[in-house]
Parts: C-alpha cells; structure tokens; sequence
C-alpha cells in the first residue's frame, strides 16, 4: 500500500483537433449539412471516456488553449503566423466540447493569455514538487521537455509513452536538453526559426557532443561544414527561439485553479447523467443516450458513493481515486442489466449434462471457442462457452495448461457429447465471426450445421462504416464493456497464450463473449427484420459466410518446384537491372534509398523535378518516377526493380512456403465485413493483389494448379460495372448497345468522335475504355487528360460530348450525388447501404471524394453482390449434384474452381449459365469460362 498520489493532465486543445479529424462529418441531424456539427463533440466523449477507464488519477484536468493572444505573441508578432485558421465547423464545438468534458466530471481549465502548454507545465511542477506522480496525455511532442521521474507523457491513440528513457530513445537527447534541440531544430507550426537546415538528427549529435546549447553556442566557431555556418549566422535569433519554445512552469493560475499549490481544486467528479442527457439528445448521440439509460443510478446512490470515497482520502485510506480499479464509483458507472450477471464454469459431467439440456430447449443459443491461435486453419480448442439466455453463460475450459490448473473434463469426451447437438442443422445457433468458428469445429472433426446468425455481419450489414468487433458492438449498442484480449493474456513479447489464463478469469472473459452476442443479436436483429431490403443483403451474407467457409476449407494447390524457379529467374533480373541502373548512374547507388535516388536524379544527372516533399526536397516517389521514366532510362529501371522485388519477395519466395502442413495446400481467409462496398478482401496471402499487369505478374498464377486428373476454371462476368451503369442509369444508348450485343468500347467511341462503329480506329476505342471506366469512378477531366497523356482542354471535351450522348449516365451522377447528400449512403440494386460520412463534409478533398466514391459505390457494391450471389448459387448446385468440381479462389469478379476431368463439359456450359442467371437486370449479364492446367492458362 502507498499514499503517492497521481495527477492527470490532459492536453484538451491536442484532444479536440485530433477528435475533429479523426472523426467523419457526424451532425445533428444525419446528412443535413446545415445542422451543426457534432464530431469533433463525440470524438472527444469516446476519448476522454477511454482515458478515464484506463489510467488511475486522484487528480485531474483537461486544459484547453484560451482564445485570444498570449504573451508570446508579444515577444514575437510572427509566433504561430503560419498557421491556419480553425475550421469554422471546429470552432462551433469548442464550447459543447468545453461544456461536455465538465459534465463526463472532469475541471476544465482555460487560462487567458495563457497557453495551454504553459499551464500543464506549471501544473506538472507544482504536482512534481509535491512528490505527486504526473501523466500528461497528448501528442504534442514539445511537452517532452517537462519530463523527469516524476512526469510522463502517454500518447493513448498510439500507445506511445514518453518517460525519461523514451524522449531519449525517440529524440536522441535527454529530456533536460529537449529545450536546447527544440530551439536548434525549431518549429515550423508555431513560425518558431531554428538553425536553417539543421534537423533532428544533427541537433542531437551536437548537443550530445558539445553537452547542451550554450556550450554550442561559446564553441560555434569549431563546428565545421555548411551547418556550422548556419548556426553562426543563426547566433542572433537563438535566444529568442529558445524563449519562444521554453514551456513556463511558474504562470500565475490565481482565480483559475483554487487550493494551489494543494492541488485540491482539481478534484475527479462523478459524471452528471442527468445532464448529460439532455446534452447527447441536443447533439444526436442516440447510442449514447441508449447506454446512459441502461446504465441508470439513483443520484443519492452516486452521492453516497462520493462521500464515502472522500472520506476514505482523508482518512488515508484511499489507495488510488475515482479512476481505481475497482472503485464504488466505477461499479456505478458500469452498473447495467449486466450487472446481475450468472456465469457458470463447467468441470462435472453432471454440470455439462444440465447446459446440454439447456442448449437442446434453446430456440436459440450463442457459441465462442477459446482457441490456440487466430489462423483458423490450425486453431485447436481451449475452452468453449455458451449462452441461451442474456445474463447467463457457461464456459467449459478443456485445454489449459498452466502449473496447478484445475482437473478438466477431456476434450476428445467432450467434444464427442457436443457433436451431435452441435451437428443438427435444426438447433439454431448464433456467434460473432462464425466462419472462423466453424474452421476451429472442423480442426476437430465436427461440421456445426445449424448457424442462423452472425453479430459482426448484422453490424456489417445495418452500419458498414463503423467497427464490427464485439467489444464496439457491446458498448456502442448496449453501453457494456468488457474484459479484453490483452486484459488476460498482455502484449506483445510478453503475451501468453490463453491456454495459460487462469480458468476463472477466462470464463468470465469467454462467457462474456457469449452474454454479450447473444445481447447484440437481440438488438441488431429486430432492425434487420424491419427491413425487408437489408434483410435480403444479411441472408446474403449469412450464405456467402457458408460458401467462402467451403473455399477457404478447400484451398488451393501450389507448385512450389514452379515458384522456385520464378523467383530463381526474378533475382537474376533484379540483379541485371542494379548493374544497368548503375551503368546509367555512373556509380553504384542504394536502390531503395529516396535520398540517394534524389542526389543521382538531381544533382548528378539534372533531371527535371517534378514537385518536391513537404520539406521542399525534391521528389522521388512512385508518381515522379512514372513521370520521368516516360524519358528518361534510369527510373524505369528503378520502377522495374521495385515492380520485380516486390513480386519476388511477396509472392514467388513466400507462396510455397504458406501451405498448410496437413493439407498441402495454401488456404486464404476471405474477410467480408471489411470493405464498405461489399467486396471480400484475401489475406495470408491475399490472392486478389496479384499483378496481372506485367508478364512476370501474370506468371505468379502458373503456380496455383489441380491435381492430377483435374484442370483448373476460371469464370468472370464480362464487363459487369459497364452493365450494372447501364442498368441503374437506363440510359437508352448504353442499354441498346449491351441489348444488342454491340462492343460498348467501340459504340462509346463512335458517339463521341461523331463516327458510325465501324469506323472507329483502336486508339479511338482504347480512349473510349478509358472513359468508360473512367467516369464510372467519378474521374475528372484532369484525371482523364492525365490517364490519356493529353490536353486538359481535350479531355473536358470528350467528357462533354459523351454526356451529350449519354444523357441518362449525366442524371444518374448528378441525382446519385443529390440523394447522397440527402440521405447520407447510397444503395446498390438489391439494397446494400454504402454509407458516405464525408459527402456534406466542409473539407473540399473529402466531400469530392465522397461524391466520387457515391457515384462508384452502387456499381461496385452491385458487382459484389453479384458475385456473391453466384458463389452461393453455384456452390449450392454443387452440393445438390454432390459433383466433384470445388470452388477454390474468389477474387474480385471471378470464380475459380478446381475441376475433375470428367465434368469439365458440365462446368463450361453450367458455370456460366448459373452466373448469369442470378438476377434479372434491364440488360443480359454475361459470364465466361476459361480451362487450363493452372490458373494462367484458364484466363
């Protein structure tokens, strides 16, 4: 037991501009742009909730800069001239954020004339000299300079954490110097000058050689090169300098902060609920609103809590404050209808026996496995738990393993009474993720029939823009919180397995998993079933779960002998093109290196600059390169190294060495609940990233191969953005040219250049391809000049002309774009809502990309439910035929399988039949099938 005490500061200016850009374009009322903003506000209640769940305090404040000038402005007219003005939408928040962060029980200190930072440094000194311990939460890395023994800086939104030994290790420089490198280096943010050129790293060298500033500064003259003449000439200006980022911890806080220097005047409130509710109702935070009702206290039970903890501190008993863990008033805060909770840990037969009675009456029952590892292909079973109904669960620890674990009933026992339950696709089970729980079932020899729901695909489904995890789901839904991954089993280097978590912390962890899915399937599913759109995309998906459970279980072939001698000949060209790139060059050079690509570029061979870094460096990234090597020889011989490294080093050296040992085989994991437009992304390895563009690209797919006997097939819709446009725009000219069965590319072209199809040339239609596809993304007239290599003017032209003859294209793009805007999403044709958080945003880039992406969204979201449906099509018909074709690979638009030779006729004609058939659109979908020994050749 200890009475040190600890203070908690909290950098409210950091805080709100990182709230403010963090989070999407959030109003009051949803998609009206006129209704104040509001999420810069809810930003900063999630934060600030988060940091007083996670660090102890007995002490704390949340300081914000005041407006107006302060006393550095004084000294120095340009100090902080360069900056740009706050965001109107910000600034209408500073007030609701100041009034919110006080009613969530924090003091709120504002201090005129006074920087923030200034008043978190003499806050920090009064608390350090006190021998009360400090944190200081921000991003600002000027604060580094107040750090001591007694004074951390912690970062939360990236868990970096500032003590003596990290500002040492991030800065190279002590704390005690931070001063002295600050004013070397200077800031550009705040128009603070420093040394011209100098940066972090020469300002440490010298400051670790010469020992601090004004030992620099008497030995100036012995500091050589061109450096050393800019610290001379800098001499005059570096006192001010140092002044200007010299954090004062001495301001007179008199009438802001009572009780200095006792630091009694910042005490920890409890938050005012009753306040608070009325304020999320005004701004339109529902969930929150939902969670303070759940989590309701009578007041006099909050009162009587405080008073207890008060005089517990003053008799000395106090061991921590109102953030403790636990604490009375921490129970209060998470006080809900979880907290009478019955969480059960099976270790008898007899037990197990009762909550298998209980999972049998069940209409419905959650399930979570506890595993080995996140690689669903390998995962063996820890624990399982179960819940029937909210409030209650089991958990059945079957596999742990640390010193004095408890007796446990066997596993392969278990298992063996669960199969047959677990097996009957008419006991209706749920879970959150339940592919990957199947694959950890099937590792045991148990096939689970039966699942009827998914928690993360209810919240893909109904709020695609926001987290799918559980964790989020509980708290954003039910205002639960729970025990996390790294609560039981830690981070990084030190994590154990869960094998090794005590039993009865990992039944309540697990058993808490099953409570609280089955609480947010309660939630989720009745909006679902209101809406008989979304429900046709969450059956959807509950069916593509079960179809991609089948490809990912299937897996695919790898010749590895293939590979090998892939990337055998990869590594001798990358080789050739290092020495041809050094020919040019005229020495060798670190291919990899911006900086000595940019000495060669610029300095050595005077190339033109394309634009330069944020430093006024010259440029060398990957546009750049593009840019010159369309005349100069030596960065197309670097994009050519770069382009074969990394094929060589993901794809040709890797593949053969992902299959999995039991199988052979190289098994992906398709992650649905990822992208908002409904697509799948592949993942270890990700088979949709496979360059095709390039020949040595297109070679990577000779090595995924059938066995002997089989051929591999490949199937994709033909032109399927092009037709769904046609289809959502009616425009006439694009639904007869699809109608009639007419090139698309060449009847574009025709109406653009003014000439019939058959006149059209193939640059002609190669430009109408690209404005095909183009405008489908939204791509601007600049965009397509750039992509076509001419005239702005031009381009605008072609694009002029093609709404001239495709008016429907032109009222879908401006009505898509309205609606969107009206209504905040967009849908594809079977009722996908792709949600736009930024199409009202004041911010320029990303309300255009929200537009362009509103445009896009139906026609890709369309293409993925799409192929979906097909998946689930045709591997239903699989299975009714019971054939021996299997679906191994999705990627993008295509399907590719893996067939035995006697049904490849079966599958050339009914694949593609199939696909087309699964929606009637105003025009015919096409889908067509290629045949080969490996996937290359099927193309």
């Amino acid at each position: 037991m200890t009475d040190k005490k600890t203070l908690l500061l909290v950098d409210g200016s950091s805080y709100l501009y990182r709230a403010f850009h963090a989070m999407p374009d959030l109003r009051a009322v949803p998609g009206d742009p006129k209704s104040p903003a509001t999420g810069a506000i809810r930003g900063m209640i999630n934060m600030m909730t988060a940091l007083r769940r996670e660090v102890r305090a007995d002490y704390a404040a949340c300081i914000f800069d005041a407006p107006g000038k302060t006393f550095r402005d004084d000294w120095y007219p340009e100090y902080k001239a360069n900056r740009s003005p706050m965001p109107d939408d910000l600034r209408s928040q500073i007030d609701p954020i100041h009034e919110v962060v006080k009613l969530l029980g924090w003091p709120v200190l504002s201090v005129p004339d006074v920087e923030a930072d200034d008043v978190i440094g003499t806050l920090a000194r009064v608390a350090s000299a006190q021998g009360v311990e400090v944190i200081v939460s921000s991003g600002d890395k000027d604060l580094s300079q107040l750090v001591d023994e007694h004074i951390t800086i912690i970062d939360t939104m990236n868990g970096k954490k500032r003590d003596v030994a990290g500002v040492t290790a991030e800065f190279g420089v002590p704390p005690n110097l931070m001063i002295d490198y600050q004013t070397l280096v200077g800031d550009s943010v705040d128009n603070v000058p420093g040394v011209p050129k100098v940066g972090p790293k020469t300002a440490a060298k010298w400051l670790l050689e010469y020992g601090s500033l004004d030992a620099l500064i008497e030995r100036a003259a012995e500091v050589k090169g061109a450096a050393g003449e800019n610290l001379r000439q800098a001499l005059g200006q570096l006192p001010l300098s140092r002044r200007l980022v010299t954090i004062r911890t001495d301001c007179d806080l008199d009438g802001h902060v009572t009780g200095l220097p006792s630091l009694d005047g910042l005490p920890v409130g409890a938050p005012q609920t009753a306040e608070l509710k009325p304020f999320y109702e005004k701004f339109g935070f529902k969930s929150l609103v939902k969670a303070l009702e759940a989590q309701a206290v009578p007041p006099e039970l909050i009162e009587e809590s405080l008073k207890k903890k008060a005089g517990s501190t003053a008799a000395g008993t106090d061991q921590g404050g109102l953030f403790d863990e636990p604490s009375d008033m921490q129970a209060l805060e998470a006080a809900s209808p979880a907290s009478n909770l019955k969480y059960d840990t099976i270790t008898t037969w007899e037990q197990l026996d009762g909550w298998l009675a209980k999972l049998e009456a069940a209409e419905l029952a959650a399930i979570d496995t506890e595993t080995t590892s996140l690689d669903e292909m390998v995962a063996q079973i820890v624990g399982i738990s179960f819940s029937v109904t909210p409030g209650e669960a089991a958990y059945i620890p079957l596999t742990h393993n640390y010193p004095d674990a408890p007796e446990q009933l066997p596993i392969d026992e278990v298992l063996a009474k669960l199969k047959p339950w677990l097996e009957n696709g008419a006991k209706k089970k749920l879970g959150q993720h339940i592919k990957y729980d199947r694959h950890v079932f099937a590792n045991h020899g148990i096939e689970v029939q039966g699942y009827a729901h998914d928690t993360m695909l209810q919240s893909y489904v109904l709020e695609v823009h926001k987290p799918h995890g559980l964790s989020s789901l509980a708290e954003r839904h039910l205002g639960r919180s729970g025990i996390s991954y790294e609560d039981l089993c830690g981070k990084g280097a030190h994590q154990i397995p869960f094998s090794q978590v005590d039993i009865a912390k990992a039944a309540e962890y697990s058993c808490e998993d099953s409570d609280q899915t089955l609480d947010v399937h309660n939630t989720l599913w009745p909006r679902l079933q209101a809406d008989e759109k979304l429900s046709f995309i969450y059956q959807l998906e509950m069916d593509s779960s079960e179809a991609l459970y089948r490809v990912e279980r299937n897996g695919v072939m790898i010749d590895s002998p293939t590979l090998a001698a892939q990337s055998h000949e990869l590594g001798k060209r990358i080789m050739e093109l290092e020495q041809e790139a050094y020919e040019i060059a005229g020495q060798p050079f670190n291919l990899g290196s911006p900086k000595q690509i940019g000495e060669i570029f610029f300095t050595k061979l005077g190339l033109p600059v394309v634009k330069k870094t944020p430093s006024g460096a010259p440029s060398t990234d990957e546009e750049v390169l593009e840019k010159l090597a369309e005349d100069y020889p030596l960065p197309a011989k670097i994009l050519e190294h770069r382009s074969l490294s990394k094929l060589k080093g993901t794809y040709t050296d890797k593949l053969g060495q992902l299959a999995n040992p039991r199988t052979g085989r190289v098994h992906t994991h398709y992650a649905q609940a990822v992208a908002v437009t409904g697509r799948l992304s592949s993942n270890d390895p990700n088979l949709q990233n496979i360059p095709i563009r390039t020949p040595e690209g297109r070679r990577v797919r000779e090595a995924f191969v059938a066995p002997a006997g089989s051929v591999i097939a490949s199937a994709d819709y033909s032109q399927i953005e092009l037709r769904i446009m046609a289809h959502i725009s009616g425009d006439e000219s694009l639904l007869r040219a699809f109608t009639e069965g007419i090139d698309v590319h060449r009847a574009t072209a025709a109406e653009v250049f003014g000439s019939t199809p058959d006149q059209v040339s193939s640059e002609q239609r190669r430009y109408a391809k690209v404005i095909n596809f183009g405008l489908i993304y939204g791509m601007s007239s600049f965009g397509l000049a750039k992509n076509l290599g001419i005239e702005n003017k031009a381009a605008a032209s072609y694009i002029e002309r093609y709404f001239a003859r495709y008016p429907g294209v032109k009222a879908y793009m401006d009505e898509t774009k309205a609606l969107a805007k009206e209504q905040g999403y967009v849908e594809t044709v079977f009722g996908r809502r792709l949600y736009l958080p930024e199409i009202n945003s004041p911010n320029g880039p990303r309300r255009g990309g929200a537009e362009r992406a509103a445009i896009n969204a139906p026609m890709q979201g369309t293409a993925a439910d799409l192929i979906k449906l097909s998946m689930v099509k045709v591997q239903n018909v699989l299975d009714e035929e019971k054939r021996g074709t299997r679906m191994i690979m999705q990627v993008h638009d295509e399907l590719v399988f893996e067939v035995p030779e006697a049904e490849i006729e079966w599958v050339r004609t009914e694949i593609p039949r199939l696909m087309a058939g699964v929606a009637s659109l105003k025009v015919p979908l096409l889908a067509e099938i290629g045949v080969g020994p490996n996937w290359d050749k099927a193309h």
